[in-house]
């Protein structure tokens, strides 16, 4: 059983900046970060091939989101800038054998961590 474990999450203000890190357990996974704000649908927000090589962005964070991996760590990072108060919502990292924008395409699920952007 795959096990995936966020952690960074938090309160900040606008244009302010936080990391959110992803462990997973076993072996390297192509990866993927989703949010969910109340009242909405899970969203793609980016996603990283196994190599690292390869990254997706939903065009609502392109030059404020970096995605980025440690294949030592088997961990996944989001680095988010320029945060806005629509940012947000409960960040879930996904672990699969693809990376694309779909969340039917990941096999497995980390318990989601909130981030709170204030105006």
């Amino acid at each position: 059983q795959v096990q995936l474990v966020e952690s960074g999450g938090g309160l900040v203000q606008a244009g302010g900046s936080l990391r959110l890190s992803c462990a997973a357990s076993g072996r390297t996974y192509a990866m993927g970060w989703f949010r969910q704000a109340p009242g909405k649908e899970r969203e793609f927000v980016t996603s990283i091939s196994r190599s690292g090589g390869s990254t997706y962005y939903a065009d609502s964070v392109k030059g404020r989101f970096t995605i980025s991996r440690d294949n030592a760590k088997t961990t996944v990072y989001l680095q988010m800038n320029s945060l806005k108060p629509e940012d947000t919502a409960v960040y879930y990292c996904a672990a699969g054998s693809r990376y694309g924008l779909g969340p039917d395409e990941y096999d497995y699920w980390g318990q989601g961590t909130q981030v709170t952007v204030s105006s």
